[in-house]
This record gives C-alpha cells, sequence and structure tokens, in this order.
C-alpha cells in the first residue's frame, strides 16, 4: 500500500509518471511476445490461411518492400524473381514468391546471389524469410528488372 500512496504522491511529477508508463508499456509489450503457440507466424496463426488469394500485385509490393528492407537497393544485380505459388508454410497453405538477387556490400564488392521467400497472406505481401529452405526449391524464375533499376 505504500508503493501506491507514494505514486498517487507523486501524480504531479511528470518524470516520474512517464518512466511508470514507460515501464508499464514495455512490460506489456514483452508478455505479447510470450504468448503461448507463437510460431512466428501470428498474422498467419490468428486467420483462416485456406482459400488464400492470389497476390495480384506482388511485383510492385516487392519493389515497394525492398525499396526500405536493402542497405544500398541501387546496387542490385542479377535480380529475378518466381511468381507466386501455394506452398505449405507450417502446416498452412499460403502464396510464396521467390527472389534472387545480388548486390553490393558495404566494402563495394558483389556479395554472391541471395535467395530470399516472400509470404502473401490475404494477396498482401506479410515477410521475407531470409534463409527460404525448400520453399524456393523447383521455383522457375524470370528476370526482375524492375528491382535493378531502385535508386539508391
Amino acid at each position: 500500500m505504500g508503493q501506491v500512496v507514494n505514486f498517487l504522491k507523486m501524480r504531479g511529477n511528470r518524470v516520474t509518471s512517464a518512466r511508470c508508463v514507460t515501464a508499464l508499456l514495455a512490460v506489456l509489450m514483452l508478455a505479447g511476445c510470450a504468448a503461448p503457440g507463437d510460431d512466428g507466424l501470428s498474422y498467419a496463426a490468428s486467420r483462416s490461411a485456406t482459400n488464400q488469394p492470389f497476390p495480384a500485385n506482388y511485383r510492385p509490393e516487392l519493389i515497394a518492400f525492398l525499396k526500405t528492407y536493402l542497405n544500398n537497393p541501387g546496387s542490385v544485380r542479377q535480380a529475378s524473381v518466381a511468381t507466386p505459388v501455394q506452398r505449405p508454410v507450417r502446416g498452412r497453405e499460403l502464396y510464396v514468391a521467390c527472389l534472387r538477387y545480388n548486390m553490393r556490400g558495404p566494402d563495394g564488392r558483389f556479395t554472391g546471389v541471395k535467395e530470399r521467400a516472400v509470404l502473401y497472406i490475404d494477396g498482401r505481401l506479410d515477410r521475407m524469410l531470409e534463409e527460404p529452405d525448400d520453399l524456393c526449391a523447383n521455383a522457375v524464375y524470370a528476370p526482375f528488372p524492375e528491382l535493378e533499376k531502385l535508386a539508391p
């Protein structure tokens, strides 16, 4: 009870109140991260992943996402993308587009071709996996010149 009384006495102190609110928000955010059954696909887990619509705007969405995702988007070369196909992802049928590109690293040299899997939920880009494992096996790639034309 003593701490409650002290808090009520300090209600005029904005610094103390701000610290308490910040601490409370941090605790609540961490509690949300520790939710049971979290499989890393929280958006998909809370929605029905059956009958997913085809992501008709997958190319423009990829470009918009990669402008912010890549450190040096103007240095991308050898870009190619595979049309999204439905694949099982942790027990759910989701549309997955596969992406390949090469880009310059911080030292100015090309780092080698990277392969990524992009997941779509409800017809929209949800996330990109840096380690696609077998999600991109047998993907049929086509040139993706729009990605190579990104301005830095």
